[in-house]
């Protein structure tokens, strides 16, 4: 059975922009580890409209840049939306309840699949299906943006944390 793993990139303050700060070598390393071993990822519609940059090679990329976007490219995505019609490669539309078609998802695979995006994660967090979060937490402070938890706080415990970088904590939490 596969379990379902919510992390993203933090600031202090608790906020998420993927415009605000960004990974640096070594994170970004560990980010592709993580894409090439993943079973998948599932994303809400503006998460995965973000990710589709990386659906298509650009001549400034370097290695690691391709690397990622090979991994990227190669896993199944599912896409969480009441708006889109179609989506790109390798991906699906979730149609119909959502908390059916996760606990299918998680049922039919193995190993972890990653869940992109707050609002998302909130919804699953509401469904009580998201079995881990990973908090990459930045020494940065925002004051705005969106919220890492986009609705009440779930119940979590902490079960490890890690250093991933000079400046980046890895904090990895489940339900308590």
């Amino acid at each position: 059975m596969a379990k379902l793993v919510f992390g993203m990139n933090q600031s202090l303050d608790g906020y998420v922009d993927h415009m605000a700060f960004a990974p640096g070598p070594v994170l970004f390393r560990h980010f592709i580890k993580e894409a090439e071993q993943q079973t998948g990822s599932v994303y809400g519609r503006q998460m995965y409209e973000i990710m589709r940059y990386w659906d298509e090679d650009h001549p400034e990329w370097d290695v690691d840049e391709l690397a990622f976007a090979r991994a990227w490219r190669k896993q199944p995505k599912w896409v969480v939306s009441r708006t889109l019609t179609s989506v790109g490669p390798n991906a699906s539309l979730v149609e119909g309840d959502l908390q059916s078609a996760m606990r299918q998802l998680k049922a039919d695979r193995d190993g972890e699949i990653e869940v992109a995006g707050p609002d998302l994660a909130h919804s699953l967090t509401e469904l009580g299906l998201i079995d881990e979060y990973r908090i990459y937490l930045h020494p940065v402070v925002l004051g705005h943006g969106k919220p890492y938890f986009a609705g009440p706080r779930p119940r979590l415990r902490l079960v490890a944390s890690d250093p991933i970088d000079a400046d980046v904590l890895r904090l990895t939490y489940v339900p308590s």
